[in-house]
């Protein structure tokens, strides 16, 4: 040992030398102290204009989300460029605690913001390694939390100096629980998980506080880098993260024995990924993020807007239910019962070559929009069977044939020219010479033909041979006219084949032009939107409702839904028709009693189904299909496909408003005439087959029936309709 007394001689003398400098060195440290808080003060007011206001911490969750409603209050969707879900210190587990500190901050608990040591020893290992101060490492926790949060990844002296003063400005204003909480609920864990309980979530399917010391450690892993380390991309250098740099530290530091080191790197990563949540009315809400994009910006679509939207969520619940119960339960066993006897040829698999040709060809699409006639709201849209095999919003973006729901436009335009709803024509083979010199012969459904009958029997029946005859003697562009004035946008051909449908229109704009008939021949533009409001509460968009425009009388409109009202309500012998509307078993199968109007529609070999209808309160339209417009089977008409959906739909939703039951009014001015079943003028009380007819006004028959009077002998016979030409020739 050294004696004291040996170094006591040094120690005086050094003493010795001290003395008289004493009082200097006390002036030089006061001296290098007021310089140091000059230094430190000029740096804080050299930058304090680039310091960040700590408003923003206090919501972890910032005014990036924008939220879309339904009009009755329910959240359908957030939409944000970070998706945070916050939680308290209380739900971290102690031992994701420690492997953050170990491994990103060792110091955390002892400095005050900034590590001092770390940073010279970072310099120093800068210097002798690269030769310069530039270089990485000395950032505490609080710092990454100032950097990540408030600033710039710029790798300038400026932003290093003000990520350090940020950092004290937030270790003098929170403490560190408060500072380790903030930084779990603010840094990113790649995948689109912002926030630690976001990740656990995302890659575990669990909540925060259930979290496993390997998946903990996992997690805390990615932070030095979400992407080259993802679980998901590059499963082997997370798992080499997790074990040697995470577990490893908290072995050397003690937090864990080596035991348990040994034990938990032998875990494999298992991931319970679960999917982004797609919201309710996923087509709907998808259709909105993409007008706010489109309208104003990125701006507004990811920074707190707040959006309240046309759609009545418990409308929707009932569409997508009734939807997909049909596609899934019914529909479908019909669909391969008929494939089971009908099986596709090679050369239909020979186009199945990816995941998406699977989807087209062999995966049943359905689509449903529901509309208030009066205000042009969007009350309920499916846009398909499952948003996340496929976003394609077969509502408003799909272009498919109409097949007979074409059939309305044209029978509209005939009562709009003065055509009546007793017009007789004949049912019957025709030849319609085409501009190639070739001969077309439109058929019926039922390959059959009936012979005379009159215009809402044609209607009623979806008769081809009929409603050709009428679209010829209205005209086709007449009748294209007329369809893009009520509602339909996309482009139509004016040809004689329009009665069965032939041009291809999307399902929002068939239930929108049926909307005018509904609403008495006002077309209301759709709206989907009812406020937008930006994150201050200004409102940059409001609607009431659609934009009207009178495209109809409201007479032609209302004797034009007396016709539709047979598709449903039409029987074979009543009211002496010869056949049953396309539409019946709505009432008959399906229990759907309100007064409605509406048409069925089916394609060329069954590859599209629809039907179209509407109350007084309600119009509502249905499309079943394949995308790649394949058959569905012998007979997946319209009326056996689609209708069952609308007929559920239809009854379920106006029970659930408790919407009273209406009828069509009709305007005063129409005329209501008993008219004979046999001559179809003025019936007497001597004709034995009579019924009530509605007219336009002006177009009612005045004569007497001249076949059944007092004195029936004194007349002569009834003349007999001519016998109907089997060919037209037509050139167009």
């Amino acid at each position: 040992m050294i004696r004291i007394d040996k170094i006591r001689p040094y120690i005086d003398r050094i003493v010795h030398w001290i003395r008289p400098h004493l009082f200097r060195m006390a002036i030089y440290c006061v001296i290098c102290a007021v310089g140091y808080l000059g230094i430190a003060a000029a740096v804080i007011y050299a930058y304090k204009d680039g310091l960040p206001s700590f408003d923003k911490l206090e919501d972890v969750d910032p005014a990036q989300t924008t939220n879309i409603f339904s009009r009755d209050g329910v959240e359908l969707k957030k939409f944000w460029v970070q998706r945070r879900d916050p939680i308290a210190f209380e739900q971290l587990p102690r031992a994701v605690i420690d492997a953050l500190i170990v491994t990103e901050d060792q110091r955390f608990w002892g400095h005050w913001g900034v590590s001092v040591p770390d940073i010279i020893r970072v310099v120093f290992r800068n210097v002798y390694t690269s030769g310069t101060l530039k270089g990485h490492g000395a950032s505490t926790l609080t710092q990454q939390l100032a950097r990540n949060i408030f600033l710039t990844l710029d790798p300038t002296w400026t932003r290093k100096i003000q990520e350090q003063l940020t950092a004290v400005l937030l270790e003098r204003t929170y403490t560190k629980r408060e500072i380790i909480t903030m930084y779990f609920n603010q840094m990113y864990f790649g995948n689109s998980a912002y926030g630690i309980q976001t990740a656990a979530r995302r890659f575990f399917g669990k909540d925060v506080e259930r979290l496993t010391l390997d998946e903990g450690a996992l997690l805390v892993g990615l932070l030095k880098g979400p992407t080259p380390y993802s679980p998901i991309y590059h499963p082997e250098r997370s798992l080499d993260r997790r074990n040697n740099v995470v577990l490893y530290n908290m072995r050397g530091s003690g937090k864990i024995t080596a035991a348990a080191y040994d034990s938990i790197a032998q875990r494999p990563i298992v991931l319970k990924e679960v999917r982004e949540e797609t919201g309710e009315a996923p087509y709907f809400t998808e259709d909105i993020r993409k007008y706010l994009e489109y309208t104003y910006g990125l701006s507004v679509l990811y920074d707190g807007a707040t959006v309240t939207t046309t759609l009545d969520s418990r409308l929707q619940e009932i569409a997508e239910d009734v939807v997909s119960q049909n596609l899934m339960e019914r529909i479908k066993d019909r669909v391969a019962a008929n494939w089971k006897r009908n099986p596709p040829g090679a050369a239909f698999f020979a186009k199945i070559k990816t995941h998406q040709d699977t989807l087209a060809n062999l995966v049943l699409q359905g689509a449903l929009v529901a509309l208030d006639p009066h205000t042009g709201h969007v009350l309920a849209m499916v846009g398909g069977r499952d948003f996340e095999e496929s976003k394609f919003n077969r509502a408003t973006q799909a272009l498919r044939q109409p097949g007979s729901s074409f059939k309305p436009f044209i029978y509209t335009a005939a009562v709009d020219k003065g055509h009546t709803p007793t017009w007789r024509l004949p049912d019957t083979a025709v030849s319609i010479k085409m501009f190639d010199g070739t001969y077309w012969q439109p058929e019926n459904y039922d390959r059959k033909f009936l012979g005379w009958m009159t215009m809402r029997e044609g209607l009623a029946g979806s008769r081809n041979v009929v409603t050709t005859q009428v679209l010829e003697k209205v005209g086709p562009q007449t009748v294209v006219d007329y369809a893009m004035r009520m509602g339909i946008d996309s482009q139509v051909q004016p040809v004689l084949s329009l009665g069965m449908g032939t041009s291809e229109v999307k399902l929002l704009e068939l239930v929108s032009a049926y909307g005018t008939l509904a609403n008495k021949g006002i077309r209301v533009t759709p709206v989907s939107i009812l406020k937008i409001e930006d994150k201050n509460g200004n409102v940059l968009e409001e609607n009431v409702q659609g934009r009207e425009q009178v495209v109809l009388s409201e007479e032609s409109a209302a004797v034009t839904v007396d016709l539709m009202r047979s598709v449903l309500d039409m029987r074979a012998g009543e009211n002496y028709a010869i056949l049953t509307g396309t539409g019946r078993i709505a009432r008959t199968a399906f229990g759907f009693r309100r007064p409605a109007a509406g048409k069925t529609g089916t394609t060329q070999e069954y590859a599209d189904a629809w039907f179209i209808g509407f109350t007084p309160q309600i119009v509502c339209g249905v499309w079943v299909g394949f995308d790649s417009k394949v058959s569905m089977g012998s007979r997946m008409s319209g009326a056996a496909v689609a209708l069952p959906i609308w007929a559920e739909f239809m009854r379920r939703a106006h029970t659930m408003l408790q919407l009273p039951v209406e009828d069509f009014v009709l305007p005063e001015d129409i005329p209501k005439v008993e008219v004979c079943g046999e001559t179809y003028q003025v019936a007497s009380i001597y004709c034995s087959r009579r019924y009530t007819e509605v007219f336009k006004p002006g177009t009612e028959p005045r004569r007497p029936c001249p076949v059944h009077t007092s004195n029936p002998q004194s007349l002569p016979s009834p003349s007999q309709p001519k016998k109907p030409r089997t060919k037209r020739e037509y050139q167009f």
